[in-house]
């Protein structure tokens, strides 16, 4: 079966897709990256972004909610850490928590992240890893370091399979793979 959608290959962590084209902006596209039930390519890049995390003594791993919550896990087993995910709603069980705003890419609207009040104790005083499936504007990336400042945790090291856009405003961060955007149809870093 052929694909009707623009599509944009990926090799990673000795893994093929072919990612669809998304238009996020007028004359603006990117490549979309779903984890979501792909079990073969968590599990690769999971033991390929382990093996780029082992050297930084962490206590935890953080991630946002929701596409990225399959490669903490995997991470996390892999490295045997527990992880939190800062959650994109709040509901009254969490109690007393933390949060940041960020601007989604692929929504184009304003998020908030919020930190549960019971995985403060996780991260407090500790050396956690910033992950995300993909860093593209920072937006997220900013919300979680701020909500990691307010929780006073160390922030060890940020990784994403991988980083989109402008390849070297992503230079700190571990990641896989780098992904390029489309302005008005032709591809830039």
């Amino acid at each position: 079966m052929t694909s009707q959608y623009e599509t944009y290959p990926l090799e990673i962590a000795g893994i093929h897709r072919d990612l669809r084209l998304f238009a996020v902006k007028p004359n603006i596209k990117i490549a979309i990256l779903n984890i979501l039930g792909d079990t073969e390519l968590v599990q690769a890049v999971s033991k390929a972004l382990a093996e780029k995390l082992r050297a930084y003594r962490l206590d935890a791993l953080v991630t946002p909610e929701t596409k990225s919550i399959p490669l903490a896990h995997a991470l996390s087993v892999e490295l045997n850490l527990p992880y939190v995910v800062l959650r994109k709603t709040y509901k009254p069980y969490m109690g007393d928590v933390l949060h940041a705003e960020t601007l989604s890419i692929t929504t184009g609207e304003t998020q908030t992240l919020f930190l549960d009040e019971k995985d403060r104790s996780l991260i407090a005083g500790k050396q956690i890893a910033l992950v995300d499936d993909v860093i593209s504007t920072g937006s997220t990336l900013q919300g979680m370091r701020l909500i990691m400042e307010k929780a006073r945790a160390h922030i060890a090291v940020e990784a994403a399979i991988c980083t989109e856009g402008d390849r070297a405003q992503w230079m700190n961060i571990i990641a896989l793979g780098h992904l390029p955007i489309w302005i008005d149809g032709k591809e830039a870093e």
